[in-house]
């Protein structure tokens, strides 16, 4: 990887960045909230990752988890309502690549 990718450089180097990324994390599967919950239902004990953020006065939350080695996502408006089956984690920002 170019120094470039870690100092912000130019735009080759920031999708060769991004690109690298998507490898480390596997394939990443945007879904509707509700399809989201609907996995979550689907599993003996579904281990969540959630995150909240607020940016000018707009709240938004991200969620990921993992189902049959897939990795699912979601980002909606309003908190979801998780499974109390599930085991939850807060992080404090969950960014997805492009």
């Amino acid at each position: 990887m170019s120094y470039g990718a870690y100092a912000g450089g130019s735009a080759a180097a920031d999708h060769e960045s991004i690109a690298n990324a998507t490898k480390a994390s596997g394939a990443i599967i945007k879904i509707k909230p509700d399809d989201f919950v609907s996995i979550l239902n689907k599993g003996d004990k579904p281990f969540v990752v959630y995150s909240r953020t607020v940016f000018l006065g707009s709240k938004s939350f991200r969620y990921l988890t993992s189902y049959k080695g897939l990795i699912f996502f979601t980002k909606c408006n309003e908190p979801l309502h998780i499974p109390s089956k599930a085991e939850v984690i807060q992080a404090d920002k969950i960014w997805i690549p492009n």
